[in-house]
């Protein structure tokens, strides 16, 4: 089966970096074929035998031994990263207009009904849930107004990882090819 590993808050400011190559590596070395990195925001693609939480229990393992930090990963089929990019509208963007972002959800928090209990200005925005990720664009005249930095204080910020519409359609191109 193809997989998706979403290693969450990985090489930014000074928390654990992790080379992609070093990744890549350490993902054929514990059998994973066709290992393809994206980013060096901890994107891989790879191919496996094994189900997705012996996955997650054996990388996760993995990636604490060598970098001696446990490091928080959401494994997605790649069916399920296609269904994620096929449900954000054509029509949102990155560009100098507007922000489109997609928050994978760990399982344990992954619920439509999330939406409603983040401390954002819907109305300000356009959201949704779809396939365990909420889905959010917004205006760029309207970041600050929807207050959607306020997340990153919510009970639920420490168990989804984010990435931006170009890196979710990207990653789900690839799990295509």
């Amino acid at each position: 089966m193809k997989y998706v590993v979403l290693l969450r808050g990985i090489n930014v400011g000074n928390l654990v970096k992790i080379p992609m190559k070093k990744l890549k590596t350490l993902l054929e070395e514990i059998g994973s074929k066709n290992v393809v990195t994206y980013l060096n925001s901890g994107n891989a693609i790879f191919e496996s035998s094994l189900p997705a939480a012996k996955l997650t229990d054996l990388i996760g393992k993995t990636l604490e031994k060598e970098f001696g930090q446990k490091i928080p990963i959401l494994i997605k089929t790649s069916m399920d990263m296609v269904n994620i990019a096929k449900s954000i509208p054509d029509h949102w963007k990155n560009d100098e207009t507007q922000q489109t972002y997609i928050a994978y959800l760990f399982s344990d928090i992954a619920n439509p009904e999330l939406i409603n209990e983040l401390p954002i200005k819907k109305q300000y925005m356009e959201i949704k849930y779809a396939y365990d990720a909420v889905i959010w664009n917004i205006k760029k005249e309207n970041y600050n107004k929807s207050q959607i930095t306020k997340i990153a204080g919510h009970s639920s910020y420490s168990k989804m990882t984010t990435r931006n519409a170009n890196t979710a359609r990207k990653l789900a191109e690839m799990c295509n090819d």
